[in-house]
């Protein structure tokens, strides 16, 4: 008889539990032929279905399946499922809608039941997608496998050139993201929902991960292979998390930066997707430009310090000629006095007398971030006895004063 001990269940029992068998559900969720509508209704008042039509031309052979009702499934899954994957988006398409919204969106019906059926449909909507990204991608390639990196960054090379065909598609591209933000901005203007909207916004670039794997080695022939994300990378944010591999994705959202009497929603305004830490300035101004559009008031324009160590021709410049007063982060090496503006001092962002007291003038200098943010009585009282001295600008609107207990300061016009 043997005395060896039974062997012990293994540690890793949440990888078990995912490989049991689950007993299939009695009846798929229905999403409501309202919400279907009001993406396709999105879709339709953003006007981005002509650009996209234009782009594809006319092509040979069956029409397919419609362009507007892959893009209207890609939108339902990322609102049911928060993926913008082809598959739940399929899987939505086959399974999760009613007969009125399938022929509304111009779809064959399928037997779930018929393996043959929902293969076929599968494949409708992958080649679908097919055409939509070789008619709108810059440098289209197999994102099926990963290239030798050198391969991948010729690629990658046309998504930043100056190539006429290139730069116009980037251009499309960005024309079709700003139109579908817009539309909800537009609509809620509409309705009033923005009638006390002042002009403030934020603008901050936050991480965006992609599924992909980043660039590795491959082991049996040490040749170093790309992401299947030719122009991803890694964001690094400011604080003390990890990096992220993906995209970064500048936002313009509207801001509440002071009172005012009632509310409003604070959409996204802007959205810009790019590799990370390239063209940080030139995309806030992308993603600023189209809001003139729809006539919304200017006011501040809120950054954080990657703004602040910009160029002033690639971001503080552009942004005052669209109307907007900058509020910047400064580091605790940028506070204090900061320069001179044909002799008067610039002082943590305003411009003030030179004969201003050194007590006052340095009265924030080398603090670092905690000091500034939650001031002590001394400071406070030290930044508002600056008032006196700070100079205004000659222009129609005269800005407000900074005030004593924030960190951002407003800056300088560049000469």
């Amino acid at each position: 008889m043997s005395t060896a001990k039974p062997r012990a269940w293994p540690p890793r029992t949440t990888r078990a539990r995912a490989t049991r068998p689950c007993p299939a559900a009695k009846q798929t969720a229905q999403i409501p032929d309202a919400v279907v509508s009001h993406y396709t209704r999105l879709l339709d008042d953003s006007g981005v279905l002509p650009l996209i039509d234009a782009e594809l031309g006319p092509r040979p052979g069956p029409p397919g399946l419609p362009i507007a009702a892959v893009l209207t499934y890609l939108l339902l899954s990322i609102n049911h499922t928060g993926k913008a994957t082809l598959v739940e988006a399929w899987r939505i398409t086959a399974f999760c809608l009613t007969a009125t919204a399938r022929h509304r969106l111009g779809l064959p019906d399928i037997n779930p039941e018929d393996i043959h059926q929902v293969l076929a449909s599968s494949r409708r909507f992958y080649r679908a997608f097919d055409r939509l990204t070789t008619a709108l991608d810059p440098a289209r390639q197999d994102r099926r496998t990963g290239l030798p990196q050198h391969q991948a960054n010729a690629l990658a090379t046309a998504w930043e050139d100056d190539d006429p065909a290139h730069s116009g598609k980037r251009e499309l591209l960005q024309d079709i993201v700003t139109a579908l933000v817009l539309t909800p901005v537009r609509w809620a203007k509409g309705r009033g929902y923005l009638h006390h909207f002042r002009g403030d916004v934020g603008i901050d670039t936050t991480a965006t991960p992609v599924l992909a794997r980043p660039p590795h080695t491959r082991r049996s022939t040490g040749e170093l292979i790309a992401s299947t994300e030719i122009t991803a990378g890694w964001h690094h944010s400011a604080g003390n998390d990890p990096p992220e591999y993906g995209y970064s994705a500048t936002l313009t959202i509207a801001a509440r930066t002071r009172s005012v009497l009632g509310s409003f929603p604070q959409l996204a305004l802007g959205l810009v997707l790019d590799t990370p830490h390239k063209r940080i300035g030139a995309n806030a101004i992308t993603a600023l430009k189209p809001l003139a559009t729809l006539g919304l008031p200017t006011a501040f324009a809120v950054v954080d310090r990657a703004y602040t160590d910009q160029q002033p021709a690639h971001f503080a410049q552009p942004a005052r000629e669209l109307g907007y007063r900058l509020a910047l982060d400064y580091k605790a090496d940028q506070r204090g006095v900061q320069g001179s503006v044909h002799g008067a001092l610039l002082i943590d962002g305003g411009v003030a007398c030179p004969l201003i007291s050194d007590r006052l003038a340095h009265a924030t200098t080398g603090l670092d971030d905690a000091a500034i943010r939650t001031p002590s009585q001394e400071l406070t009282a030290l930044i508002s006895a600056r008032e006196p001295y700070l100079l205004r600008l000659n222009r129609a609107r005269t800005p407000t004063a900074p005030s004593a207990s924030s960190a951002r300061r407003q800056a300088p016009p560049h000469r």
